[in-house]
């Protein structure tokens, strides 16, 4: 019997691409709160979203503040995001200060849907929630976040890159559909 060697050698090969490409598309940079700074801060982990729908989906974006108002409550704003023609503010997360003047406020699903991918809640054909992709979703660019606090007015800014969706973010939208948990008109 023969051995496909050069069979096997591609194979190997495009296993090797597909880690490759799982793995340096999903880790993003984390970035920490400087512990020596006066003023309130506010960072967002990870820096860079991209805007696959299931990638979205399955990102954990997180806010992450300090220096705040104990018992404050903070809401975090994209500014000057592009909504048709104009620019505007949109809310995305909020949060209750600790005690120790930090804050934790996650972006949720829904918002990620809505905001970022400009789509719906829908059901899919198994009456599963799924969501519903009718129109482009936000610009790609940089975008400034900030916190603002209710009762002392403190601030804080930071940045979110938000980047078109990768070829394999694409693969797996379009795998998503086909399963019926991507629903796209």
């Amino acid at each position: 019997m023969k051995k496909d060697v050069g069979g096997t050698v591609r194979i190997g090969t495009l296993l090797v691409v597909f880690v490759f490409l799982l793995i340096s598309g999903s880790l993003g940079q984390a970035e920490a709160q400087n512990p020596e700074a006066k003023n309130a801060q506010l960072i967002v982990n990870p820096v860079s979203v991209r805007l696959g729908v299931a990638k979205v989906m399955e990102t954990d974006i997180v806010f992450t503040g300090t220096g705040f108002e104990p018992g404050d409550s903070v809401f975090i704003k994209l500014l000057g995001v592009p909504v048709n023609g104009e620019k505007k503010d949109l809310a995305i997360a909020s949060a209750d200060v600790e005690k120790d003047g930090t804050f934790t406020a996650p972006v949720g699903k829904l918002t990620k849907i809505s905001d970022f991918l400009r789509g719906e809640i829908g059901e899919n054909k198994k009456g599963k929630p799924a969501p519903v992709i009718s129109r482009p979703p936000m610009p790609p660019g940089v975008y400034t976040a900030q916190a603002v606090s209710m009762l002392s007015g403190t601030r804080a800014r930071c940045t979110l890159e938000v980047q078109k969706p990768s070829l394999l973010d694409r693969l797996k939208d379009w795998i998503g559909v086909r399963l019926g948990k991507i629903i796209k008109k």
